[in-house]
């Protein structure tokens, strides 16, 4: 099979490509940094193609699918995405609104323009790089969280939609915790619990994608806490993701 991933320049979205090479597939590395692209795509060989895209952009994500919509992509994987710290009034507009349109106008484009292959084929997978923010609101990055938010939700819509049409093609959300990557450093914060391992991840996100999970949350304790926040009052919880959020700050 051939996959496209976004963001695959470093953390995730490279481990994600490095796993699905190691079991035998094809991989279309896409993210703003050639260097690094190019050096991840020399470490995998002849698997790997790279193209330079930045798609945060919906002309740049009609561009990239029209580019490789004769390729037969089997697999989308949106993973490109970023965050910002800081309580809202103080944060940079145009940071947020950039965030906005790659993590949420970016993912729609893309996955609505593959969906729509890959409902004619009746196959393929996509899997939305989402976040345990997702299910929660989030003082102090409410922007992301937000945009987290929207990645779950339509991931979760449009799986009921395809599973009532008994569609073939499988639609996923990675929603980790804290995961070793540049996100943070990017982020400006630093990490308030110990965070997982990049390519335990990536192994268990693409495992699960195959095994068509719907939700992928990789460990236990997130697993817990997502479970628990079906059943606090949202204040209460809104609440404890602020105090969490301040130990960053430490």
């Amino acid at each position: 099979m051939k996959a496209l991933i976004t963001g695959a320049s470093s953390g995730l979205g490279a481990d994600m490509a490095r796993v699905l090479v190691e079991e035998g597939h094809e991989v279309i590395l896409v993210a703003r940094r050639k260097t690094k692209l190019e050096k991840l795509a020399k470490e995998l060989g002849d698997k790997a193609t790279v193209i330079i895209m930045d798609v945060s952009s919906t002309f740049n994500c009609m561009q990239l699918y029209n580019q490789v919509k004769k390729e037969k992509i089997d697999i989308l994987i949106n993973n490109a995405g970023f965050g910002l710290f800081g309580d809202f009034a103080s944060t940079n507009i145009d940071k947020e609104l950039d965030m906005i349109d790659l993590n949420i106008k970016g993912v729609h484009t893309l996955t609505k323009l593959f969906l729509k292959d890959f409902k004619k084929q009746d196959k393929g997978y996509i899997l939305n790089v989402a976040s345990s923010a997702g299910f929660m609101s989030g003082p102090l990055m409410s922007t992301y969280y937000a945009t987290k938010n929207y990645v779950v939700s339509l991931t979760e819509a449009i799986h009921e939609e395809l599973k009532k049409e008994d569609s073939s093609v499988v639609v996923s959300a990675l929603c980790p915790g804290p995961v070793d990557t540049e996100f943070n450093r990017v982020a400006g914060v630093s990490f308030s619990v110990k965070p997982m391992e990049s390519n335990a991840v990536a192994r268990y996100a693409i495992k699960k994608m195959f095994a068509e999970k719907t939700i992928i949350v990789p460990s236990l304790k997130m697993k817990l806490a997502i479970f628990m926040t079906r059943f606090l009052p949202r204040k209460l919880t809104t609440k404890i993701v602020y105090k969490l959020q301040t130990k960053k700050l430490d």
